[in-house]
């Protein structure tokens, strides 16, 4: 199945009291390339969502965001700094002597003094970290990979339109190629004509001059290989797993082959017929570069 390389993805879970949120999101890169914002303490467990990720998609810039939170009772510890509330008491007691003010420090006294406590959060096990993040994180690239998937339909029934307006344009310039070496011969002897003063025209020279021309501006390989292509790219958007950079170069060669029939056209009508064809085939580019 076609897949976008841009797609979001999102999802919750808890296990041993850690909450874990994660979010995806990618746009088009040209190869596959990871980053992630986490918080510090967990950043271990970045190489191991990066190789999750990396089973499922082949290309696109993908960045991931990941929000824990251990929600243990015992997840805080709160520990005295001795060493500072026994200096911090020895001055009080010092003032109150030298300045014979009442001694009237009680534990209440500490609460605004952030030096008194040192605030520490519970190591959590890595593995205990990894068995929460990572059934989250399988969660979330389904539901990154659903959302690939639903883009890259629309980009492939968008694709495969133009592409059959593309071969109905073939068509009307197979079916035009033969009118201008007819239109060719005509003026050509009527040209002759003109100049000999109505003598008799030399057929044999005129069927050499018109089989010149017409060899010329004969387009039929071009719109075979031209068809040739555009089949080969409907088989790959029926393939499954990454056929983007395929498609890319598909599209080169058939924009190679509508630039080499706009070069050999002498008629006006098959030169807007290949305006048009390669306006299409913009179009289709700008959406390949869209597949992963």
């Amino acid at each position: 199945m076609i897949k976008s390389m841009t797609g979001f993805g999102r999802a919750s879970g808890s296990q041993g009291g850690l909450e874990v949120t994660i979010e995806l999101r990618s746009v088009n890169h040209r190869y596959f390339e990871f980053g992630a914002r986490m918080p510090r303490a967990f950043q271990f467990a970045e190489e191991k969502l990066k190789a999750l990720c990396q089973q499922s998609i082949s290309r696109g810039k993908v960045e991931a965001s990941v929000f824990i939170e251990d929600t243990n009772e015992n997840a805080t510890e709160i520990e005295i700094n001795r060493q500072y509330a026994d200096a911090y008491l020895k001055a009080l007691k010092t003032l109150s002597k030298e300045y014979k003010l009442k001694n009237d420090v009680k534990a209440s006294s500490f609460i605004g003094n952030s030096e008194m406590f040192k605030l520490r959060r519970k190591e959590i096990d890595d593995e205990q970290v990894l068995e929460a993040v990572l059934p989250v994180a399988e969660e979330a690239i389904k539901s990154f990979i659903a959302m690939r998937e639903t883009e890259g339909e629309r980009l492939k029934a968008d694709i495969s339109s133009r592409a059959e307006t593309i071969l109905s344009k073939v068509s009307l310039i197979e079916a035009r190629s033969p009118e201008t070496v007819k239109a060719y011969r005509e003026r050509l002897e009527a040209k002759i004509k003109e100049l000999l003063e109505d003598a008799k025209v030399d057929e044999q020279r005129l069927i050499t001059e018109t089989a010149i021309f017409a060899d010329k501006v004969a387009v039929d390989e071009e719109t075979v290989r031209l068809r040739s292509h555009i089949k080969q790219l409907s088989s790959l958007l029926e393939e499954n797993g990454p056929v983007g950079k395929k498609l890319d170069f598909i599209v080169q060669e058939m924009n190679r082959e509508t630039n080499t029939i706009g070069s050999k056209c002498q008629d006006v009508e098959i030169a807007h017929i290949v305006v048009d064809i390669k306006s299409e085939i913009e179009k289709i580019r700008e959406q390949v570069q869209n597949i992963e």
